[in-house]
């Protein structure tokens, strides 16, 4: 009997890295359908010789996004960017590329597609971001009604890019800013707790058709995520309330930078909160009960102390 073939795209990202290792674990066959596949080479002992295959498939190319995607049981897309560069545009990616996936997947006649999206997506969300997973979001829908969409918020975890960051700031500036104050409400997720629930919910015809927004057991403050990385840290920065305007105006310089720490469009994200909706399906519909930051984080930011132990955790 032929062993399940599943194609993630965006495999060798964060969540992907993560997602990959319990797929392996079912015996599966998995392409990594990515724009670099030596970038995802670092995946192949995560699995039996050859379980594991890498390939080039930029979500922009419906020639490649075919390939990738002919004779998969399952599909799965982590595509994302955090910023624009080129022809990685938001609309490039997570509207149309989502799309793309989606239609293939159908047309390759693939039982299960998941696409992983964002808390707060929506095509009428002022912020880019925002906007273009909704339309992506839609788009997926349309094209695959049974595929089954994840919503995280902020995703944390020894490689993020979150939590780590403010970890770097907190060790280089006398200062970490307080956008907008600090009030904007946040539900980290671990990303182990997202890996799983793809996992489960691809496992479960139930979940067909539906869409879970996955937020950790609590929500913070922007100051209090602060607090946090500055109690882990040991570090003794200020904490320094900065306008919403006065942020707009730093990252529309920052923007530039070939990696920019801010952006005036994820400015616009931080003018609402990021939390798990009233009603929303969620991690304790998969059967999963969400992992704490204050358990995780710790065995990371510790890097990020003075005189502290450089390592980047485990994939777990």
């Amino acid at each position: 009997m032929r062993l399940q073939l599943i194609t993630v795209f965006g495999g060798s990202g964060f969540v992907g890295r993560h997602l990959v290792q319990r797929l392996a674990k079912t015996g599966a066959q998995i392409r990594i359908a990515v724009r670099h596949p030596a970038r995802a080479r670092f995946l192949r002992p995560l699995g039996d010789v050859g379980q594991i295959v890498p390939l080039v498939a930029p979500v922009t190319s419906d020639a490649a996004v075919a390939a990738a995607v002919a004779g998969a049981d399952t599909v799965v897309n982590l595509t994302g960017i955090l910023f624009e560069r080129g022809a990685q545009t938001f609309a490039a990616v997570h509207a149309e590329g989502a799309g793309r996936i989606a239609t293939a997947a159908a047309a390759a006649g693939a039982a299960r597609l998941l696409h992983v999206s964002a808390i707060g997506a929506d095509p009428a969300a002022p912020s880019r971001y925002a906007a273009s997973k909704g339309e992506g979001e839609a788009a997926v829908r349309a094209a695959f009604p049974a595929a089954v969409i994840l919503r995280p918020s902020v995703v944390f975890g020894p490689e993020d890019d979150f939590f780590n960051r403010f970890g770097l700031l907190a060790r280089l500036a006398p200062a970490l800013p307080l956008i907008g104050g600090g009030h904007t409400r946040l539900q980290p997720v671990y990303v182990g707790d997202v890996a799983e629930a793809a996992v489960r919910a691809l496992g479960d015809p139930a979940a067909a058709g539906k869409t879970y927004e996955l937020g950790g057991p609590r929500i913070y403050t922007l100051r209090q995520i602060m607090e946090l990385v500055l109690a882990e840290t040991r570090r003794h920065c200020l904490l320094l309330p900065l306008p919403f305007a006065a942020a707009t105006l730093i990252a529309s310089l920052a923007q530039f930078l070939p990696v920019p720490p801010l952006t005036p469009d994820q400015v616009t994200l931080l003018r609402s909160d990021n939390v798990v909706g009233a009603g929303a399906l969620g991690l304790a519909d998969l059967g999963i009960q969400p992992t704490a930051a204050e358990v995780i984080v710790p065995t990371y930011l510790a890097r990020h102390r003075a005189g502290g132990v450089r390592t980047m955790g485990t994939v777990a």
